[in-house]
């Protein structure tokens, strides 16, 4: 009685450990089989304290994760007298799979997030879901097609195209490295506030630009470096240098060049943003200052981008064409800059009443209280214009077009102005 009690307890003990005992019926033979779990961890993708404050990691971040391989893993079950067990694999090809279909669940998350802020401008075109897509989204699918809506969003699906292109050229750590060797960074701001107290006028930021979708080639003889010097001459505070290649026949060697020339006015990266790589990409380019869209960039891509700006000693220049993109903009922290673009992005009609219009009331109030500095883009071509937004409350112009035809860029300064506004008077 003794011993069987000891069996007793060691039986217990045995199933403890290894789980129940089963019989392989088509095998003839007992084995002992223990319950594992395996949920093979990866390692490098965002934690939840490394993404945005509501929880969707930032696109920068999502690419880098979805570009990882990830090993394929064999596990083999506890045995009991069987020399050859089987094998459960998980193979690369179904984390793959799974990733895809994770992210494409962000895409998806991030387009609502988008939509639900009145952003009309799709990052990507529209795709279905993954092979055999079960989820949240499944039901919430639309047929769009594959045709942009306006000029802008075609510019930003090609542009989402030729970063993920030039990220695998050069990945971040490639730029990070690069930043030992980049110039200092001028004060973007501190320039628009001094010319606006010397002159008494609208801080000039004068664009180096060749050409636009809608008006075509502005100037055949083009010197990016000559028309940069010339625009300093006649009193610039500041310049915008445009450096998409396909649409505005601009480059970033441009923007260097600029900068290597000893050119002294800060100068703003015009490029289309919608990665956190490209903030690098233009810092080590030169530039003192980029340009973030808000029709295109969700208020966590805009918030988190302002931060990496802020790291990196760059100005942000945030963009707003109507009422919902102004009150979005003034809700983010960290805000400087914010420019008015007068140009409908529907119908590419300019309409300068946009300025004062979006100025007018609470807006222009929240704006005198955080001192934050407007300015007036597109449609400005007299004196007039640049009177009438002033008097709307901008302290800044962006302007391009009227100025870049003149064969001499530095008299259309004048002339944009109604008086001379150079350092030489």
């Amino acid at each position: 009685m003794k011993i069987e009690s000891v069996k007793k307890k060691f039986r217990r003990r045995i199933k403890r450990r290894f789980g129940k005992r089963r019989t392989d019926k088509t095998r003839g033979q007992s084995t002992m089989h223990s319950s594992l779990s395996l949920k093979p961890t990866f390692q490098g993708a965002p934690s939840l304290s490394s993404r945005t404050p509501n929880g969707i990691p930032p696109p920068a971040q999502v690419n880098s994760c979805a570009r990882r391989s990830f090993p394929a893993f064999s596990v083999r079950s506890q045995m009991g007298s069987t020399d050859t067990p089987p094998a459960i694999a998980t193979s690369s090809e179904s984390l793959a799979d799974t990733l895809k279909i994770k992210e494409w669940e962000v895409s998806m998350l991030q387009n609502e997030v988008a939509a639900s802020q009145g952003i009309r401008i799709r990052r990507r075109p529209p795709t279905g879901p993954p092979l055999h897509y079960v989820g949240p989204f499944e039901y919430r699918l639309q047929n769009e097609g594959n045709t942009p809506r306006n000029i802008l969003e075609e510019i930003i699906w090609y542009k989402d195209t030729e970063v993920t292109q030039m990220k695998e050229k050069m990945p971040l750590s490639v730029l990070k490295k690069a930043l030992e060797n980049a110039p200092a960074t001028r004060d973007f701001i501190g320039s628009l506030r001094a010319a606006n107290e010397r002159t008494g006028l609208p801080g000039l930021i004068a664009e180096v630009k060749k050409a636009s979708p809608s008006r075509g080639v502005l100037r055949e003889d083009f010197d990016p470096v000559e028309i940069a010097r010339a625009y300093e001459k006649g009193g610039a505070a500041c310049l915008s240098v445009l450096t998409d290649e396909k649409y505005f026949k601009g480059s970033f060697e441009n923007l260097d060049l600029i900068r290597k020339a000893g050119v002294k006015c800060p100068l703003l990266c015009k490029e289309f943003i919608v990665d956190a790589w490209q903030l690098y990409y233009a810092r080590i380019k030169g530039a003192d200052a980029v340009l973030l869209i808000a029709a295109v960039l969700p208020d966590l891509d805009i918030s988190y981008m302002i931060k990496i700006c802020k790291m990196l000693g760059l100005t942000a220049l945030v963009e707003v064409h109507d009422e919902n993109e102004f009150d979005r903009v003034l809700g983010i922290e960290g805000i400087q800059l914010i420019g008015i673009n007068n140009r409908n992005l529907g119908t590419f009609e300019v309409d300068i009443s946009n300025t004062k219009k979006l100025l007018e009331g609470e807006r222009g109030r929240i704006i005198r209280e955080k001192d934050i500095i407007v300015v007036g883009e597109s449609g400005l071509f007299t004196p007039d214009d640049i009177a009438y937004v002033q008097e709307a409350g901008v302290k800044a112009v962006l302007v391009g077009e009227s100025i870049v035809k003149q064969s001499d860029p530095g008299k259309g300064i004048s002339n944009l102005f109604g008086k001379d506004i150079s350092l030489q008077v």
